[in-house]
């Protein structure tokens, strides 16, 4: 699949239109490039996701932005603020929802967003907090540790101290990561209200197809360091105007057979069997079963125009495969509800 520059790739780093701005952003650690001449254009007031697997460079992006670490070339810019020249200008207008837990649960909520407070070096805040509190349903548990909170009341109270200064983007680094899905769904229901009441542009990595097509109206997919992709999620679908059909099979096809099969825009094959782009799956894959030894099918599977046919065809594989994985952040956010 080509991939073309839509017009909100073209990026101009002093924009004041838009949120985020980077220009050329590279990042090495030792012979390892994590981003590789990296554009990125985030406009004000959106929802935007970072959509690609683990080790993409998804939390490499968040770090550079929010001035953790330096980049090794390129220019980056956050609600106008340099990232390199002007960092505690940066800090200052941003906020932070890690995947890892933030919260001191020994504290209470109040006492949390006090510390919050302290470290952001606010004076007048109380009211601001309460109002929060108000907002996310936890007013009546503002004096409850946070140690015997819900996983759920744990990530709106994340939430709310991420607001607590007042901040004009926020970054939200695999948020939903170890969540069950009620309360995942529950958070996407947050960041759309927060985004829709409070005016914050919000940046959004996940490797959750799901969650990138139900909350951003623009996303950017990477892979390997590189973006590969932007556009909304409509516009990224009306790119991949076919069939993938993934068969699994126990011995290695030919798969020149069905390249010359009519209505079959592409074939390769793939560990476990051959992946192939066509036209109508309905009609074609009758004939493609036809050419194979049905006996060393192991399994079929078709997807319909959508993200996750988008990232199949941009970078050759499932980013879903990527869930049978091992997230060690995923791994030690579990460990943590189950302690608790």
């Amino acid at each position: 699949m080509s991939v073309s520059k839509t017009s909100s790739e073209t990026v101009h780093v002093n924009d004041s239109s838009n949120a985020i701005v980077m220009k050329g952003i590279t990042k090495k650690y030792g012979n390892f490039t994590a981003l590789d001449n990296v554009d990125l254009t985030v406009p004000e007031g959106t929802i935007f996701g970072l959509l690609g697997p683990n080790g993409a460079g998804k939390t490499t992006i968040i770090k550079v932005l929010t001035a953790l670490i330096p980049a090794d070339a390129g220019e980056a810019r956050v609600s106008g603020h340099d990232v390199k020249k002007e960092p505690k200008l940066v800090r200052a207008n941003i906020g932070w929802v890690a995947a890892e837990v933030i919260l001191d649960d020994d504290l209470t909520a109040m006492e949390n967003l006090w510390l919050q407070a302290k470290l952001q070096n606010l004076q007048e805040w109380k009211e601001r907090a309460n109002d929060l509190l108000k907002y996310f349903d936890l007013f009546d548990r503002k004096d409850t540790k946070v140690g015997k909170y819900s996983t759920g009341m744990r990530k709106k109270l994340e939430i709310a101290l991420a607001l607590l200064h007042q901040p004009k983007v926020i970054f939200m680094d695999e948020p939903t990561i170890g969540l069950d899905p009620g309360t995942r769904r529950m958070l996407w229901q947050l960041i759309t209200g927060i985004n829709r009441e409070y005016g914050v542009t919000i940046l959004l990595t996940s490797h959750y197809i799901e969650e990138a097509d139900a909350l951003c109206s623009n996303l950017a997919i990477i892979d390997h360091g590189k973006i590969v992709a932007t556009g909304t999620p409509s516009e990224l679908k009306s790119k991949v105007n076919a069939d993938i059909i993934e068969i699994g099979l126990n011995y290695e096809p030919d798969v020149t057979v069905f390249e010359r099969m009519e209505g079959v825009l592409d074939a390769s094959r793939t560990e476990n069997g051959m992946r192939l782009k066509v036209t109508a799956s309905e009609k074609i894959l009758p004939r493609i079963l036809s050419s194979l030894k049905i006996e060393g099918v192991v399994k079929i599977n078709v997807d319909k125009p959508s993200l996750e046919t988008v990232f199949i065809d941009l970078t050759g594989k499932r980013l879903s495969e990527e869930d049978n994985k091992m997230d060690m952040r995923k791994f030690y956010a579990t460990l943590r509800m189950a302690r608790r």
